[in-house]
């Protein structure tokens, strides 16, 4: 049995140059080994919609479900700070492209 190797381009933070970024400057991929993709603002629905359109974003580039673990959800009461902080909890592996890599190995493989 030989063993494979999958080459993936990252960037600085272990994450896919091709991974949707949320689109509000407050969102962020946070850094951690399950990573907390946030959504901040003063309204929880708006939150919510920025967060379920970069999760149909990043499933839709993923080309399959993304693995979420956990949502969760905060407040920030610090004055001039967005009061809620929704956050999904995503596998690393898929924010860094791995099954989009595995796919495109298998593809070659097959040629």
């Amino acid at each position: 049995m030989t063993e494979q190797t999958i080459q993936l381009e990252l960037d600085d933070s272990g994450l896919s140059p091709a991974l949707p970024v949320p689109s509000n400057p407050r969102d962020q991929v946070q850094d951690v080994p399950y990573r907390p993709v946030g959504f901040r603002d003063d309204d929880l629905p708006t939150a919510l919609e920025r967060c379920a359109t970069w999760l149909r974003q990043a499933q839709e580039w993923l080309g399959e479900p993304v693995d979420v673990l956990a949502i969760h959800l905060d407040y920030d009461d610090r004055q001039g700070s967005p009061y809620y902080d929704v956050k999904l909890l995503c596998n690393e592996e898929d924010l860094a492209g791995v099954p989009i890599a595995m796919r495109n190995q298998k593809d070659d493989d097959e040629e």
